[in-house]
């Protein structure tokens, strides 16, 4: 059975506002309802249709009573923030991360029209180190819990919603772990990354990435708002590829530096506007993360229409390259053959040497003085 009224919060945001954009259009769907603290852009407000917006903070209670008055069924939270500078500070982002999701999870509680509550987390509670296995399962934990920053709220935020899955039993929970978000549109802390001319890496790391197309995040928080599959689902594409083999693909330039100068380089990136990067999300860059998506496929019952490959290059399609990738392939090509041809070479004269070893006559005397 459908949902007669849905929340979603945070609908400012490209991908807040082109979900609540999908489920106004389903008319088996009473209301719509849109929460965020700032007003969305024209462009979003555009496509939002029939949702109604509600400006309003899920710090305040005044979100309990927008739930409590609309007769909310369905609450989708989105409203999470990635970055520091796009929440005003490291405390004002915890604050609405943390203290927002627990206010909305207090008037959630409260109120008994509400069936189904839909979180949209990140796969960065997994963290990033050396000691990861080849991929995570939903039931694996972090090798290396975050200390700070987006990961670490997502963890706390994870924690307060599984309280109150026990307090209310009768609400289903869905919880979804994405991967990083790319595509043409949307706005993503990997996106703005790769977006620079010149791309940092660590030197000497070469991280698996695994990437989710912004149509098909779309498309699984629709569908875990519309249907009632609960529990933890990793929501990824299939493949992977290497950080250097995607700064290759979209044109760009490679800086590697010392892993000791990331933390410094982050910094400066963050005081210039450049990309808000944390400690956490630097660390991503040297290990990676790649996530089991056999619970998205076969329990969720969603199959992404892109892989990473095909994600990064619908991406690439709108960031003008700095360097032909084209012109970086064929350069690579080239030295590789080159390689091919030097060992190639090295190796028909190792065999031919020894050939000739082994063909050598006997040096007389030799044996003898052996012997002796």
């Amino acid at each position: 059975m459908p949902p007669a009224v849905v929340l979603v919060t945070g609908v400012s945001r490209w991908l807040g506002g082109a979900l609540a954009a999908e489920l106004a259009a389903d008319p088996a769907i009473d209301r719509v309802i849109g929460v965020d603290t700032v007003p969305p852009a024209p462009e979003v407000l555009r496509r939002l249709g029939r949702t109604e917006f509600v400006r309003a903070d899920i710090r305040s209670p005044l979100i309990g009573k927008v739930i409590e008055s609309a007769s909310v069924d369905t609450v989708v939270h989105m409203n999470i923030s990635a970055t520091p500078a796009g929440a005003g500070g490291r405390v004002s982002m915890k604050e609405l991360n943390v203290i927002g999701t627990m206010q909305l999870l207090a008037a959630c509680q409260r109120s008994p029209q509400v069936r189904r509550l839909v979180l949209k987390s990140t796969s960065a509670v997994y963290g990033a180190s050396s000691r990861d296995p080849a991929v995570f399962t939903e039931t694996m934990q972090a090798r290396r819990v975050p200390g700070g920053g987006f990961a670490k709220d997502s963890l706390d935020i994870e924690s307060y919603v599984r309280s109150f899955a026990r307090h209310r039993p009768d609400v289903g929970v869905a919880v979804l772990r994405f991967t990083n978000l790319i595509g043409p549109r949307i706005d993503s802390l990997l996106s703005g990354f790769l977006r620079m001319p010149v791309v940092p890496t660590a030197l000497g790391y070469d991280a698996r990435v695994q990437l989710l197309h912004e149509d098909d995040a779309v498309a699984v928080l629709r569908q875990a708002a519309m249907g009632d599959f609960v529990g933890t689902v990793n929501v990824g594409a299939a493949g992977t590829v290497l950080l250097s083999q995607a700064i290759r693909r979209l044109g760009r330039v490679a800086l590697p530096v010392p892993e000791v100068a990331m933390g410094s380089l982050g910094r400066l990136t963050r005081r210039g506007a450049l990309v808000d990067w944390s400690p956490e999300q630097m660390r991503f860059l040297n290990f990676g993360r790649v996530v089991d998506t056999r619970v998205l496929r076969e329990e969720f019952g969603y199959r992404p229409r892109y892989t990473t490959g095909e994600a990064l290059a619908d991406y690439a399609r709108t960031v003008p390259p700095v360097v032909d990738p084209q012109l970086v392939a064929e350069v690579t090509g080239t030295a590789r053959s080159a390689v091919g041809r030097v060992a190639g070479g090295i190796t028909a004269v190792q065999g031919l040497l020894g050939d000739r070893r082994r063909a050598a006559p006997p040096v007389p005397g030799l044996r003898a003085v052996r012997d002796a």
